[in-house]
């Protein structure tokens, strides 16, 4: 069953790559008593995901966090270690919580997973965008293509807020 608004987040540990090296979250420490924008990609370094998707939440960050978000976060099924290299790459390391869910635990909690093996990418997230206050889902935005990210996207996020 898929999430929606209304619902609360179900508990998670993702691990980030910091300048300390890899630390565990959870969606507790991430969610708890804060507003926070949560955005998801099927992969990172994946076309639309660097060419679009997250250049948008970089670009718009110091705009959301005027609207009164105090945090954005970015979700794939993918390692820390790509996770990492993304966020540097990106030169979002610091600004953008970059989260691994390594093993898809949160994604197929939150009953957001797609199977793209078919394009060579096995289980995935969908692309979505959500926002969270205290762990609460506030808004959900699900793309209906995994190769879009407009209803996704930071412009439409800016628009709800």
């Amino acid at each position: 069953m898929t999430i929606a608004v209304g619902d609360t987040l179900p508990e998670a540990k993702f691990k980030e790559k910091t300048a300390d090296g890899p630390v565990e979250i959870t969606t507790g420490e991430l969610f708890a008593n804060k507003k926070v924008v949560l955005f998801a990609v099927p992969g990172a370094f994946t076309p639309t995901c660097t060419l679009n998707h997250l250049p948008g939440y970089i670009e718009n960050r110091d705009a959301l966090l005027a609207k009164g978000v105090d945090d954005i976060a970015v979700v794939a099924v993918n390692d820390w270690h790509v996770m990492g290299a993304w966020a540097q790459q990106s030169g979002a390391m610091g600004k953008i919580h970059f989260l691994a869910d390594w093993d898809g635990a949160f994604t197929k909690a939150v009953g957001l997973d797609i199977d793209l093996s078919a394009g060579g990418l096995g289980l995935r997230s969908k692309r979505y965008s959500m926002l969270v206050e205290n762990g609460v889902v506030k808004s959900l935005n699900i793309e209906e293509s995994p190769g879009q990210a407009t209803v996704s996207a930071a412009d439409a996020m800016l628009q709800q807020l």
